[in-house]
């Protein structure tokens, strides 16, 4: 009964030493994985994007026309 407690012993930690080591690959290669770097973006942010737009052009002309 000794023996084969030392052999569930020895066992649990072999287990738990590759568990381990497999874990910890694991994480490294996690962390070495490239993150994917953002685009710039191809079309203006903000109001920017609204000034190209033909209804803020007819609304800046209409202003321009009834404002003279």
């Amino acid at each position: 009964m000794d023996g084969e407690s030392r052999t569930r012993k020895r066992d649990r930690m072999r287990s738990f030493v590759i568990g381990g080591i497999v874990g910890a690959g694991a994480a490294v290669a996690a962390g070495r994985r490239l993150r994917p770097r953002p685009r710039p973006r191809q079309t203006p942010a903000g109001l920017a994007a609204f000034e190209g737009a033909p209804c803020y052009r007819e609304l800046v002309d209409r202003e321009r026309s009834d404002g003279s």
